[in-house]
C-alpha cells in the first residue's frame, strides 16, 4: 500500500517515540536535531573543553538550580541532632532514638546565626571531603556561609496542627508515608490531587524566555526521568554522566562485531523508503544516534575545572552538571534546571552504617560541586537543594526507622544566606505537639514555601509564583529567607 493512502495509526507515533527514547532522546524529540550545535562547542581549541581550556565566562544574569533527590526517605533526625545536654540526653534515650542515636563526641557542633534556645550538631560524616581530610565538606560550607539547613519541611495542603491532623479537619496530602506518592508530591508541589507537571518543569516553562538560543533543553536530568522536570513546553532531557544514552552494542570500530553491526544498521537507516513511517523512523533514529555520539564526545573531553569528584554515582552526576553549566554561554542558556538523584535512603534496617556512607558521599561531592562552580566563577549563580520522599520515624524499629513526614534539608551556594537554620525545628518528643505518632513530625514549612524561595531567587516574580506553585497562596511565607 502506498504511504500516502495508508490510514493513520497512532501506534506508529508511539513506536517512533519509543525508538528515539531508546537511543537517548528520552522524550525530547524537539531537541534532537539541535544537539548537533554542540559540535562547535566540543571542537578542540574552542576555549571550552578542548585541550583542557577554561570555559567562557557565564553571563552575569545566568542562574542554575540543582535538585538533589535523596530517594527512599532520608532520616533527617540524624542529619541534625540536639547538641545541648538536655536535648542530647532525650535524643539518646530509649524514648528517643534509642539504638539509632549517634555518639555525642562525634557530632559536628553548629553555631547558627539564630537560635530557638536549643543547640544543634550535624552528622559526623557531613564534613567528609574528596581529599580524605574530612575538614572541608558541608559542615565547613555551613560555617563559612554557603550552606543552610531548612528545618522540618514537607508536603502540606494547608498549614496543619496536630489537633487538625487527628480530627481530619483539614485536607491532608494524598497517601502520606507512601514512597511513590510522596516523591511525586514533593516534585510537583501539589499534594492534594494528581498533577501532570512538576514545579521544576513549570519553573522552566516560565523562565525559558531568558534563554536566547535553545540548542539544548534548559532542563537536564542526570538520573533518568522524574516528575520534578515535567513541563508543558520545556521537556526534560536525560543524559548519563558520561554522555547521552546510546544503543547497546553500538561502536565506531570498523573491524569488531559491534562496529560492523552499527555500520549495517546505519546503512539500513539511510536507505530510501517509499513508506512514510519507515522514512520517519529512519530519520529520527539516525539523528538520535548521531546526537547521542556527539553529546558523549562533548562530555568525554577535558573538564574546564580541576576540582576532583569521587567516582560514585553522585560524584559523576554532579561533575557532569558542572560541565554543562560551563557550556551554558555557548548553548545560549541563561537559565538551567538540573536533577540528580541517589537511592538507598529507605533504611528500615542496618541504618547507622549505611546512613554514614550516604552522608559521606553527599558531603564530599556537594562540597566538590561548590568548589567547581567557584572555579567557573559561578558560585553565586548556582544553588543546590536537597529533597526526599519524606522524613522518618524518630524512634527505632529495632535496627532502622520507618516512613515519616517532615524532614530537614540542605541548601548550598554562594547566594545562600548560610550558617543558619531556617523554619522551625520540631519539638522532639514522641506524642508531643508536633508528632502524629512515633516521631512523624508535622511539617512546619511546606514544600511550596521551600520551593517558592528558590523560584523567587531564580527570577520568578511574586505575581507569577502561583503559576509555578499553585497552592502557594495557602501559606504565610512564600519567601523563607535563606536566599540573598
Amino acid at each position: 500500500m502506498n504511504s500516502k493512502t495508508q490510514p493513520f495509526d497512532p501506534n506508529r507515533r508511539k513506536f517512533i517515540g519509543a525508538c528515539c527514547a531508546a537511543v537517548g532522546a528520552t522524550g525530547m524529540l524537539s531537541a534532537l536535531a539541535q544537539l548537533r550545535l554542540l559540535g562547535a562547542v566540543a571542537s578542540p581549541g574552542n576555549g571550552i573543553f578542548g585541550g583542557g581550556a577554561r570555559a567562557a565566562a557565564l553571563p552575569s544574569d545566568y542562574k542554575a538550580l540543582v535538585c538533589l533527590f535523596l530517594a527512599g526517605g532520608n532520616d533527617a533526625n540524624n542529619l541534625i541532632v540536639p547538641a545541648d545536654a538536655a536535648g542530647y540526653a532525650a535524643y539518646a534515650s530509649a524514648a528517643g532514638r534509642g539504638n539509632l542515636a549517634l555518639a555525642q563526641d562525634t557530632l559536628l557542633r553548629l553555631n547558627p546565626k539564630t537560635t530557638d534556645g536549643r543547640a544543634w550538631a550535624l552528622h559526623p560524616r557531613l564534613n567528609d571531603d574528596v581529599a580524605g581530610t574530612n575538614t572541608t565538606g558541608l559542615k565547613s560550607l555551613f560555617d563559612s556561609g554557603q550552606c543552610a539547613v531548612m528545618a522540618n519541611v514537607g508536603t502540606l495542603c494547608v498549614p496543619t496542627t496536630k489537633a487538625q491532623y487527628k480530627a481530619r479537619s483539614v485536607p491532608l496530602p494524598l497517601q502520606l508515608f507512601s514512597h511513590n506518592n510522596q516523591q511525586v508530591e514533593w516534585q510537583s508541589s501539589v499534594p492534594d490531587k494528581p498533577f501532570s507537571s512538576g514545579w521544576g518543569g513549570r519553573l522552566a516553562d516560565l523562565t525559558n524566555a531568558f534563554n536566547s538560543n535553545n540548542s539544548v533543553s534548559m532542563s537536564i536530568s542526570l538520573n533518568g526521568q522524574n516528575s520534578f522536570q515535567v513541563g508543558e513546553q520545556v521537556v526534560q532531557y536525560a543524559v548519563n554522566p558520561g554522555g547521552a544514552i546510546s544503543l547497546t552494542g553500538s561502536s565506531t570500530s570498523a573491524t569488531n562485531a559491534a562496529g560492523l553491526r552499527t555500520k549495517a544498521q546505519n546503512d539500513i537507516l539511510a536507505m530510501q523508503n517509499n513508506n512514510l513511517f519507515e522514512t520517519a523512523f529512519g530519520g529520527l533514529t539516525t539523528g538520535s544516534i548521531a546526537d547521542s555520539a556527539l553529546l558523549s564526545g562533548f562530555l568525554s573531553g577535558a573538564a574546564p575545572f580541576t576540582t576532583t569528584f569521587s567516582t560514585s554515582s553522585l560524584g559523576q552526576q554532579l561533575r557532569t552538571i558542572a560541565r554543562l553549566i560551563a557550556a551554558a554561554p555557548q548553548l545560549g542558556l541563561k537559565r538551567q534546571v538540573f536533577f540528580a538523584r541517589i537511592g538507598g535512603w529507605d533504611l528500615h534496617d542496618q541504618q547507622l552504617t549505611a546512613h554514614a556512607t550516604l552522608f559521606s558521599d553527599v558531603s564530599r561531592n556537594l562540597a566538590a560541586f561548590y568548589n567547581a562552580t567557584k572555579e567557573l566563577g559561578a558560585e553565586k549563580q548556582v544553588t543546590t537543594f536537597t529533597a526526599s520522599d519524606f522524613g522518618r520515624t524518630y524512634n527505632t524499629n529495632g535496627d532502622g526507622s520507618d516512613h515519616g513526614w517532615g524532614s530537614h534539608h540542605l541548601v548550598m551556594g554562594g547566594a545562600v544566606k548560610g550558617s543558619d537554620i531556617y523554619g522551625k525545628m520540631p519539638d522532639l518528643t514522641i506524642n508531643g505537639p508536633d508528632d502524629t505518632g512515633r516521631g512523624r513530625w508535622i511539617p512546619s514549612t511546606s514544600v511550596d514555601e521551600y520551593s517558592a524561595t528558590l523560584a523567587t531567587w531564580f527570577g520568578v516574580s511574586a505575581t507569577n509564583l502561583p503559576l509555578v506553585l499553585p497552592n502557594i497562596g495557602r501559606f504565610a511565607n512564600p519567601n523563607v529567607g535563606f536566599m540573598s
